[in-house]
C-alpha cells in the first residue's frame, strides 16, 4: 500500500497533467465563451471575448482546398436552402437509378498498359466541327440563380474560363438565352423540352438559334413528377431547414390531374415531332434521354445529329438502368454514325475515361457543376471543371493512352449485373 507522501506525489502529478493538458484547455475555452455570452457579466467585460460559445466555432474550407468534386457538395448544402438542395439532389422515387448510376462504375475495371507523362496527353477531340480541349460538356440543368446570383451567365463564363468547355443552356433557365450567349466566348448549346405548344417552341428554338447557340438538345425522356425525399423532409417538421418546403415548389406533391404522378407536359410526344424539329433546326440536332438501341437507331431515322445516353442523372425512371451499362449497346446500335454523349452520376475523371472507352465521344456533368457554382460562385464552376479535367488526363496517364484516339475498348474490363 503507498503511504501518504507517495498517494501526494502521485495527486501532484495528476494534477499537473491536467493543468497542461488539452482537454482543459478545451474546457476553459468553453467555459469562457459561455460566460462570454453571460448577461450577468459587464458589457465591458462581454466585449473581450468572442461572444460565441467556443464548441460552435467552425472553419469552412477554401477554394484551393477542393480537391475532388465531392468536397464541393457540403458546401453547396451549406450555402442554400433545403429545398435548393434537394431539387438538385432530387432522383425519381427511391432514388435507386441514382445509387445505380454511381454502382455502375464499381462494375467497369481499367486495364491499361504502361504509363506515360501526364505532360504528353492531348485528349482534344473535334464534335460537331468545334474544336473540345477535353471531351467534356457542361450538362444542362435548370434554375441556377437559386444556387448563386450569377447563375447560368456566371456557369458560362466558369466554362469558358476552364479551356472554353462547352455549356448546354436548359430550357428552364432563370437568365434567358439572350443574356447568357453573349456573356462569354465559349461554345453554348440550347435544351428543349417537347412543346405540344407549336409556335412557343418554334420561337423557343429560333431564338436560341438567333442568340448563337450552335446546337440543340431535345429531352425526351421522363421527369419524375414525385420525389419521396421531398415527402421525407416534409415529415421532419422540428428541422428549420425545412421550414421554407412549400406545396407547389420543386419536387413538391402533384395535385390535380397529375396526381398519380405522370406530368401532363411529359410523354404525349411521338417520333413524328422529331421530324417537325428537324425542320426548324438549322444547327446539330441531338436527343437527349436515350436508353435502349431501338430509340437510338430511330433517332437517326428521323434526322438526329447527335445521342445522349442519359436517364436525367436518375430524375427519369425509378428502377432505370445506369447510363455506364447500356452505352456499350447504344453505341453499337450507332454504328459511328453520329456522335454518342453521355451523363448522369460522373463525379471523377476515371469515371469519363471509362465511358471514353465503352464509346462515348464526350461526357455532360451536371449536379457536380451545380455543387461547385453554389459552394463558390464563377471561380468554384471553373474549379471543378479543371480538376476533372485533370483527372482525366491522369487517367489516361496512367492508362498509357496519350489521346482520345488510343481510347478504346481494350482499356475496360466490364462485369455488369
Amino acid at each position: 500500500m503507498p503511504n501518504r507522501l507517495e498517494r501526494l506525489v502521485r495527486v501532484g502529478e495528476i494534477e499537473k497533467a491536467w493543468l497542461e493538458s488539452p482537454s482543459r484547455r478545451r474546457a476553459l475555452g468553453r467555459l469562457a465563451g459561455l460566460l462570454a455570452a453571460s448577461p450577468l457579466l459587464p458589457a465591458a467585460l462581454q466585449g473581450q471575448v468572442d461572444p460565441r460559445p467556443f464548441s460552435e466555432h467552425r472553419r469552412l474550407p477554401g477554394i484551393n482546398e477542393m480537391l475532388t468534386s465531392f468536397d464541393f457538395e457540403p458546401l453547396f448544402f451549406g450555402n442554400v436552402s433545403l429545398q435548393t438542395y434537394d431539387y438538385t439532389a432530387h432522383g425519381d422515387g427511391s432514388e435507386f437509378t441514382v445509387r445505380r448510376n454511381r454502382q455502375a462504375f464499381d462494375w467497369v475495371d481499367l486495364v491499361g498498359g504502361r504509363a506515360i507523362d501526364p505532360k504528353t496527353v492531348d485528349l482534344s477531340t473535334e464534335l460537331f466541327g468545334s474544336r473540345l480541349t477535353y471531351p467534356i460538356i457542361v450538362a444542362p440543368s435548370a434554375i441556377m440563380v437559386p444556387l448563386h446570383p450569377d447563375g447560368e451567365i456566371g456557369m458560362h463564363r466558369a466554362a469558358t474560363a476552364a479551356s472554353n468547355t462547352t455549356m448546354i443552356l436548359s430550357q428552364n433557365t432563370s437568365t434567358s438565352v439572350e443574356q447568357v450567349a453573349p456573356a462569354a466566348n465559349g461554345p453554348l448549346w440550347y435544351q428543349m423540352y417537347p412543346q405540344q405548344d407549336r409556335a412557343a417552341g418554334r420561337k423557343m428554338l429560333e431564338t436560341a438559334q438567333a442568340a448563337g447557340c450552335q446546337a440543340i438538345v431535345i429531352t425526351v425522356d421522363q421527369q419524375a413528377a414525385y420525389y419521396e425525399r421531398t415527402q421525407q423532409d416534409r415529415n421532419l417538421g422540428g428541422n428549420p431547414r425545412v421550414a421554407g418546403l412549400r406545396v407547389g415548389g420543386p419536387g413538391a406533391v402533384p395535385t390535380g390531374a397529375a396526381r398519380y404522378r405522370v406530368a401532363l407536359t411529359r410523354l404525349w410526344y411521338t417520333w413524328p415531332y422529331l421530324d417537325e424539329v428537324r425542320q426548324i433546326v438549322k444547327v446539330p440536332l441531338l436527343v437527349k434521354g436515350i436508353l435502349t438501341p431501338e430509340d437510338a437507331r430511330l433517332c437517326l431515322e428521323h434526322g438526329a445529329d447527335g445521342i445522349i445516353v442519359s436517364n436525367h442523372g436518375g430524375r427519369s425512371m425509378d428502377y432505370g438502368p445506369s447510363t455506364l451499362e447500356v452505352l456499350p449497346d447504344i453505341v453499337a446500335a450507332v454504328g459511328g454514325r453520329v456522335p454518342v454523349i453521355t451523363d448522369s452520376g460522373y463525379r471523377r475523371g476515371s469515371d469519363i475515361l471509362k465511358a471514353l472507352a465503352l464509346g462515348a465521344r464526350a461526357v455532360m456533368l451536371g449536379r457536380t457543376t451545380r455543387w461547385a457554382l453554389g459552394a463558390f460562385g464563377v471561380p468554384g464552376a471553373q474549379r471543378l471543371l479543371e480538376i476533372m479535367q485533370r483527372e482525366l488526363v491522369d487517367a489516361a496517364a496512367s492508362a498509357g493512352r496519350p489521346n482520345v484516339a488510343s481510347i478504346d475498348r481494350s482499356l475496360v474490363r466490364t462485369r455488369f449485373i
